[in-house]
């Protein structure tokens, strides 16, 4: 398994490593809590979503989650090739929102989800800027029916287990409470 180490960064503030992941249930204050951790840092941020609108009720929720942004945000609407914007972003603070949302995708176009998983971990250790990693903890619940559920579940247990493993902060979200998982921020 390849690994890295992201170098220390003078305008890092004390407590937010280079990487932070933060997992939590649907509804539970994982996105919030994601941006407060953005937002202070200087502005522009970059907000990366991976989400697609597929019916109504999602173009909805899109639209609510732009509203909702303060002034200083470049939202980058991008659902496969997460690792490219955030190269093409390596020196501005980054929101990645949201890992399971980039996995379903992938999922859905038969991409090899290892060697995705690959691109994201180097990209993340090019990066000179914080990122903040969004994703949804689904392994909590009750085995799916089915076979791509399945998969997915599996899939977005490893992505967030090779993730943990290299990044410096790891925290859960609960009621819109955070519980800190692993924190290695320098120091």
């Amino acid at each position: 398994m390849n690994t890295f180490r992201l170098k220390a960064d003078p305008a890092t503030p004390a407590g937010l490593p280079g990487t932070t992941l933060v997992l939590g249930g649907a509804r539970s204050g994982k996105s919030r809590h994601a941006e407060a951790l953005i937002t202070a840092l200087p502005a522009p941020w970059v907000y990366l979503a991976t989400g697609r609108a597929f019916d109504t009720e999602m173009q909805d929720r899109i639209a609510h989650h732009r509203a909702g942004r303060a002034e200083g945000w470049q939202t980058v609407e991008e659902p496969f090739a997460v690792p490219d914007v955030l190269r093409a972003h390596a020196d501005r603070p980054v929101l990645l929102d949201c890992l399971t949302l980039w996995l379903t995708n992938l999922l859905l176009e038969d991409h090899v989800i290892p060697d995705a998983t690959q691109a994201l971990l180097t990209a993340l250790a090019e990066r000179r800027a914080p990122t903040v990693l969004v994703g949804n903890e689904v392994g909590l619940g009750i085995v799916p029916d089915n076979k791509l559920a399945r998969r997915f579940r599996d899939e977005a247990g490893i992505l967030h287990q090779r993730l943990a493993a290299q990044v410096g902060k790891v925290l859960f979200i609960a009621a819109g409470l955070p519980l800190v998982l692993k924190d290695n921020a320098p120091g």
